[in-house]
């Protein structure tokens, strides 16, 4: 199964409560808002800040705030800022990384796959994220693609 880090689901919260907002949030308010502790926000703001997509202030009322509109950051941006270049696998990202390499025919394959992944995920908005969809009937699995 194909999952996003707990940290890239925080940082997605996250970028979506202060793209609500529109206003400057410290890293506690941030922290209650999404039901996670402080250093864990702290930590993941840190690096969406060093990623360009967050704005930090320091002092009495300084906090985080986005750098663009949330119609101009994308789910891929985000993912990126977190855990690194999205990739189904190492070699997709990569030469040299897996030992299966030299015997393995699979990694033009694999690249394809993670790019189809990659502009999906480049596709969808941070204000898409905000905007409530209702959950369909159960589990997505493959045949449900295909119906």
């Amino acid at each position: 199964m194909l999952r996003i880090s707990k940290m890239t689901d925080y940082a997605i919260l996250l970028m979506v409560e202060l793209t609500r907002e529109g206003e400057t949030l410290s890293a506690h308010a941030l922290a209650n808002r999404i039901h996670v502790e402080v250093p864990t926000a702290s930590k993941v703001l840190k690096l969406l800040t060093g990623a360009n997509l967050l704005q930090s202030y320091r002092g009495a009322s300084g906090g985080y705030r986005v750098n663009r509109p949330a119609e101009q950051v994308s789910v891929a941006e985000i993912i990126a800022a977190i855990d690194g270049p999205i990739a189904m696998t190492e070699c997709s990202v990569e030469e040299g990384l897996c030992a299966q390499e030299a015997i393995c025919s699979l990694r033009g394959n694999w690249q394809r796959i993670s790019i189809a992944v990659a502009k999906a995920m480049a596709g969808v908005s941070l204000a898409e994220m905000a905007q409530p969809v209702k959950p369909g009937p159960g589990p997505l699995h493959i045949t449900t693609l295909n119906a």
